[in-house]
């Protein structure tokens, strides 16, 4: 109990997808994890290191979701002195310093299409080159990447190069979520609430209230197993009484008759056209619809415009006149004619 990185759980899909990950250790090949939040990703990341012939190696892990796009290819790949501003010495990237062992590569699917042209050539043949250089370096790491995305999807939308996902896909491994965790949810809140009477220095755990069971059994769990965690925790340190069984949970933290209120958008009111112009708009053209006089019509758009642009401008004919592309005269002539003078 004293680790966190424990395989918690009974049910045969969680079962399968485990057994999926111990088979694929050993082949040297690259996996990807898939799953929503919270079900497990990082854990069978670890263990096709643990479980793979680079056990003694190093294991980095680095996630794309949390570098800016301007600096993923440096983190990556290196730099040389000078590649950039604030460079000022030569740097490893997390390949290099990878070598001989295992790089996991989280949020894979937020990595910008440049830094995925790139890491497929390392991924291919084995070389990177830092930022700034010409020089490729060998490197021998295996990749194991992780998303909660569908990454087919993102290939048609081109967001992700069908060819990287080609090379990264010799084994695919997607962990079932907890909701379809037959039985796991039970079993996973006794072992965390077990850890955290420990944590309080309860003298025996007492367990559930039945209450608190039905309630675990009927919630989605969209966070998964990092949520149940979360909420479990939270319900044994608020229940303060070691002798009775825990029977109450609170799913949402932020819960309370006195929180802020939501912020909703103010509601946009409909300005006069006149308004409109003084306030920088367009002038909208005119509702659709049934036309009965064709050149009354006309002559009342044409009005509205003068009308708008006259007030944009501050009643300036000058300044109207090369907002319309018109004359001074011929700006003066459409005002008469419309009695905007």
């Amino acid at each position: 109990m004293e680790r966190e990185t424990q395989f918690i759980g009974q049910s045969a899909t969680f079962q399968d997808a485990v057994e999926r990950a111990s088979q694929a250790a050993v082949l040297d090949r690259p996996v990807l994890v898939i799953g929503e939040r919270g079900t497990g990703k990082e854990l069978i990341a670890e263990r096709l290191h643990r479980l793979s012939t680079r056990w003694d190696k190093p294991y980095l892990i680095m996630n794309c979701a949390a570098m800016p796009e301007t600096l993923i290819e440096s983190e990556l790949f290196g730099h040389e002195a000078g590649a950039f501003t604030g460079a000022t010495r030569s740097r490893a990237g997390r390949f290099e310093e990878a070598d001989g062992g295992t790089l996991f590569l989280d949020e894979l699917a937020t990595m910008s299409m440049g830094a995925q042209e790139r890491l497929l050539r390392a991924v291919e043949y084995g070389e990177v080159t830092r930022v700034g250089s010409s020089r490729p370096i060998r490197v021998d790491v295996r990749i194991v990447a992780a998303t909660n995305e569908h990454l087919p999807a993102l290939v048609e939308e081109n967001k992700f190069r069908a060819d990287l996902l080609d090379r990264l896909s010799f084994e695919v491994i997607t962990l079932p979520p907890l909701r379809a965790r037959e039985g796991d949810i039970e079993v996973l809140a006794d072992y965390f609430g077990q850890r955290m009477a420990a944590v309080l220095d309860w003298e025996a755990w007492p367990g559930f209230g039945p209450r608190a069971l039905a309630a675990m059994e009927g919630h989605d769990w969209p966070g998964n197993v990092r949520e149940l965690r979360n909420v479990i925790e939270r319900a044994i340190y608020r229940w303060g009484d070691p002798s009775r069984p825990v029977d109450a949970l609170s799913f949402d933290p932020f819960a309370s008759p006195w929180q802020p209120a939501r912020r909703t958008p103010a509601p946009r009111t409909t300005d006069t056209p006149t308004e409109q112009a003084a306030n920088g708009e367009a002038s909208a053209p005119p509702a659709s619809g049934p036309v009965s006089d064709l050149r009354a019509a006309v002559d009342s758009y044409e009005r509205q415009i003068l009308s708008d642009t006259m007030a944009r401008c501050r009643f300036n004919q000058k300044v109207a006149a090369e907002a319309l592309g018109l004359s001074y005269d011929q700006i003066r002539h459409a005002l008469k004619k419309h009695g905007l003078n």
